[in-house]
């Protein structure tokens, strides 16, 4: 039995070094003096300092920052919208497409799903002028269409353990739908929807397969920036930006950690009161 646990301590400690060493490495040469990622040339802030005055990466990352938090939006309306309707619509004519149209983007090929929206924009400017040219519009549009299934999914998730008959004392208590919908509905699916845009969010900043085929000259979103730049080599600036976004992940996860706790020792507090 003490050996089993060993063999699997020692796995765990393997498989965590593997995933997270690489990143403290990027994080500890982000300090580096030396232009060569290899050499250790002691401890500076230089490549932050540059990394603030490149006007093309902050560029890119106000842009990307921009377009995740409307796309983000955006599909948790919709997504919302069509887990509702897939819940609460029983067997409507043309269900079955309807659910599949929604689980294609997330089985598909992102450069497949890149691919056939460039073509779509192309066609539309051609057929009615619009699209004028790709861009920021068309970005947002095309990471709309690939997270809102995200979005429906996890809605429809949480719909389908949601007790239904909450529902449907408030409507035998003389509830209209809508206020059903407002005071019964949305906050019990409320965790999801924060999920989901959690998700959709950070699947539309990280986003570099489709961005490159939808977008345009003066569109250019941090990861293409980045891709851009770490082809030519890895610039030391580009360690100093992946340590503070690793940074603020970090600190918001903590957050989003420490309200948990606290939340959960409230609701043990309270359920103790109570007996």
């Amino acid at each position: 039995m003490r050996q089993r646990s060993t063999f699997l301590f020692t796995t765990l400690a393997f498989g965590y070094a593997f995933l997270y060493l690489p990143i403290v490495i990027l994080m500890v040469y982000s300090f580096n003096d030396s232009r060569i990622q290899s050499v250790w040339n002691g401890f500076s802030l230089r490549w932050y300092s540059s990394l603030f005055n490149n006007a093309q990466v902050i560029d890119a990352a106000l842009l990307s920052l921009q377009i995740a938090l409307i796309s983000a939006t955006i599909a948790t309306v919709l997504g919302t919208l069509a887990g509702l309707s897939m819940t609460h619509m029983g067997r409507f004519k043309g269900r079955l497409l309807f659910t599949g149209l929604i689980a294609a983007p997330l089985i598909m090929p992102e450069v497949i799903t890149g691919l056939s929206l460039l073509l779509v924009f192309v066609s539309t400017e051609q057929l009615i002028g619009w699209p004028e040219s790709r861009g920021t519009m068309t970005i947002i549009i095309a990471h709309i269409t690939f997270s809102m299934a995200f979005v429906a999914v996890i809605v429809q998730s949480r719909l389908s353990t949601v007790d239904k008959s909450l529902e449907e004392a408030a409507m035998d208590l003389g509830g209209r739908p809508y206020r059903v919908a407002i005071d019964i509905t949305l906050p019990l699916i409320a965790p999801a929807m924060v999920a989901g845009w959690l998700l959709a969010f950070t699947l539309s900043l990280d986003d570099l397969v489709i961005a490159s085929f939808v977008s345009g000259p003066g569109a250019s979103t941090l990861p293409m920036v980045i891709f851009s730049k770490v082809r030519l080599g890895v610039a030391p600036d580009i360690n100093a930006l992946a340590t503070l976004i690793i940074t603020v992940v970090g600190i918001g996860v903590v957050i989003a950690g420490f309200v948990m706790q606290r939340r959960e020792r409230a609701r043990i507090t309270e359920y103790k009161a109570t007996r």
